[in-house]
């Protein structure tokens, strides 16, 4: 239990017992673990932990203590209506953090970076938020910074003595300095993308006609039966989504409703919504069913393939129900991509 601000030593120190008497305020040594009694009205409420924090070497940059108590949910919830009796108060949704931010122990990125921390669910996104706890980004605004500095002190220089037959700044120096500050600003908007997606799980729409495997894929990946596979043309009306971890990476996979036309208004609404599931994805993993003619299965391909941005997302097809062909489908798979003539495609073949 975390207290924090100017009262919270002596309002602590008011209830915590040490050898059978209250602990010396001034004798308090910061960043030390202390143990004793929580003692409320001459009861004991439990056996503790108590570390102080002198200000301003704390999380928040205030005075603070940290109570480490047993993990009875009675003993939290008598230990935090005891606090609140002696002048405390709860805690608003990311205080400690925003009084930190306040106090000047570390930037906006930082605390950003705290809350992506706390929520991270894979490696990778763990990796990143340490990053940005660390400075990282800090780090890349401060250099940014320091280089626009720089630049408008010359022009700022060169403007005050305008008159004055004097050259302080090398103009193709000063260009140079915009491009690579261009560029960098560049890189770093290109980079959220990838950032937003490994905190998010990088969205994977699993896309194709009806019946072509796309449920039965998504089960396969999981390892459960998520969607329901039917038979029947257009049995997914909606888009599904669930999570997947591969190797630390969080994956988003999301099954959508078979693309064709249909007079059917709840499906019709559906493969809308999947257009707009393909266009937000990073990665679309496009459906064919090896028993159709070859021109209906080319023909698909084709209409996967001009709802995406191939310069910001990646496709993969997949040839299913090979089991059904006479061949491990690998004619089928190099015709396909030879017919499509694009070098960023890929084709796996499924049975």
């Amino acid at each position: 239990v975390r207290i924090s601000g100017p009262r919270a030593l002596p309002v602590v120190a008011e209830l915590f017992n040490q050898k059978g008497k209250p602990i010396d305020i001034e004798a308090i040594v910061s960043h030390k673990a202390n143990y004793g009694y929580i003692v409320n009205d001459g009861e004991m409420l439990d056996e503790v932990l108590v570390t102080f924090f002198k200000s301003p070497h704390s999380f928040t940059g205030e005075d603070s203590a940290e109570i480490s108590i047993h993990g009875s949910v009675y003993i939290q919830e008598k230990l935090l209506q005891v606090l609140v009796a002696h002048g405390c108060r709860m805690a608003e949704p990311g205080e400690f953090t925003r009084r930190a931010f306040i106090n000047r122990k570390f930037d906006l990125a930082q605390a950003e970076a705290i809350a992506d921390l706390i929520s991270s669910e894979s490696e990778a996104a763990h990796r990143v938020a340490i990053n940005q706890l660390k400075g990282g980004f800090s780090s890349e605004l401060q250099l940014l910074r320091s280089k626009l500095v720089e630049m408008t002190s010359l022009m700022e220089l060169e403007l005050d003595f305008s008159e004055e037959d004097v050259e302080f700044a090398d103009r193709n120096q000063l260009k140079v300095l915009l491009q690579e500050t261009i560029d960098k600003v560049n890189k770093l908007k290109d980079s959220f993308h990838l950032g937003n997606a490994i905190k998010n799980g990088i969205p994977v729409a699993i896309v194709g006609q009806t019946n072509v495997g796309k449920s039965t894929l998504l089960n396969a990946i999981l390892g459960e039966d998520r969607a329901i596979v039917s038979d029947i043309a257009g049995t997914t009306r909606d888009t599904i989504e669930e999570t997947f971890n591969i190797n630390g990476t969080l994956y988003r996979f999301i099954d959508t409703a078979g693309l064709r036309d249909t007079d059917e208004r709840i499906e019709r609404i559906g493969i809308e919504r999947s257009y707009r599931k393909i266009a937000e994805a990073s990665v679309v993993i496009g459906m064919l069913d090896a028993t159709n003619d070859y021109e209906s299965m080319l023909s698909s391909a084709r209409d996967i393939l001009d709802k995406l941005d191939l310069a910001h997302q990646q496709l993969l097809l997949c040839i299913n129900k090979i089991d059904n062909l006479d061949d491990h489908g690998d004619a089928l798979k190099g015709r396909l991509l030879q017919d499509l003539s694009d070098n960023s495609i890929m084709v796996v073949c499924l049975s």
